[in-house]
């Protein structure tokens, strides 16, 4: 960005699969969910990759091994190899290896994925805090993770080991709903030992470094459902995003969002890859975008107009972020919001 903080999302004369070379894709809420693919994603994604953009699946959920990952892609219809998957355990692993020496134990608190990464590099997984490990990972296990692991975690980090963790989402999207994620996890081991983890995962620079190494990526679009983990890895990376409105972020949510959370470019699906964006223009004292208007009146944002929805979104942004400057956009926006029924 040019200014210290985006006052709007972008827009694009071009299609976003033409104008970037890779889309780091985040999975949960935006390609699927609970398991099954989300409406318009797997043709989306089929269009884009016959265009000539390269697709690479970026997860912070560390539960699953690439081979796992895209084989599940695959049969959604959205054929995937290994190679094309970066999870937060292997960014967690090269973590963990860059200090660690080779044959460490490492007390796992997760699932396969962690276990796989970390044999890729050399450390020695163990499930006892009274294997005498070096080192405490922590990752999303899935639902029937026993609790008796959090233990053997709080257990090993008294005596001295080093703690880290994929990941700390505190929520993971699936079909009946939020669930709690692996950082509701790490909370309870924190709690109980007053220690912090170094952490890897989504947005931190570990998992943009981990994605970047292994996609050869020259002019990326990351692409999230989740402003404080996809927007904000994009952010620290200085490289754009999209955000999609099929996972866990509402339009509230993205209107109040401050400067680290604000995408490039904002819509409804992954149908967003295969178009251009509208652009957000100054009218008056407000925002236009399509037939929309937005602007502030007295505490409230207003929004006049119609069409697109998502283009009253847009606006509405652009006048919520300008307002906001550098911080988190105060105003009453529920009228507004509600105007557009998404």
């Amino acid at each position: 960005m040019s200014q210290q903080y985006r006052s709007r999302p972008l827009g694009s004369d071009v299609a976003l699969s033409e104008a970037y070379d890779t889309a780091l894709l985040d999975l949960d809420g935006v390609v699927y969910a609970g398991g099954h693919a989300i409406v318009h994603a797997v043709e989306s994604l089929g269009s884009a990759r016959e265009g000539g953009m390269h697709l690479a699946y970026v997860t912070n959920n560390a539960l699953r091994t690439p081979d796992a990952v895209a084989e599940h892609l695959t049969e959604l219809g959205v054929p995937a190899d290994a190679t094309d998957v970066i999870t937060s355990a292997q960014a967690v692993a090269r973590l963990m290896a860059d200090q660690l020496p080779s044959g460490a134990r490492v007390l796992v608190v997760g699932g396969e994925g962690l276990r796989v990464a970390l044999r890729e590099r050399g450390l020695v997984p163990v499930e006892s805090a009274d294997d005498d490990p070096v080192a405490v990972v922590q990752g999303f296990g899935g639902p029937d993770l026993p609790w008796g692991r959090f233990a053997e975690a709080a257990y090993a980090i008294s005596r001295g080991a080093v703690w880290f963790a994929s990941n700390t989402d505190l929520t993971i999207p699936g079909a009946r709903g939020i669930a709690p994620g692996n950082g509701a996890a790490v909370e309870v081991v924190r709690i109980v030992t007053g220690a912090e983890p170094q952490v890897a995962g989504k947005p931190l620079p570990p998992m943009h470094r981990e994605t970047v190494l292994r996609t050869g990526a020259k002019r990326p679009l990351v692409v999230g459902d989740r402003l404080d983990t996809d927007i904000e890895g994009a952010f620290n990376g200085g490289v754009d995003s999209l955000l999609v409105l099929t996972g866990v972020t509402d339009a509230a949510q993205l209107i109040a969002a401050e400067p680290r959370y604000r995408p490039t470019y904002v819509d409804r699906d992954l149908r967003g890859l295969l178009t251009g964006q509208p652009e957000v223009s100054e009218d008056g004292d407000g925002f236009r975008c399509g037939g929309w208007t937005a602007g502030v009146r007295g505490e409230a944002l207003v929004l006049d107009g119609g069409g697109d929805t998502i283009d009253g979104l847009r606006a509405l942004c652009a006048a919520a972020w300008t307002h906001a400057g550098e911080g988190a956009c105060g105003l009453d926006a529920q009228k507004a919001v509600a105007r557009l029924d998404l």
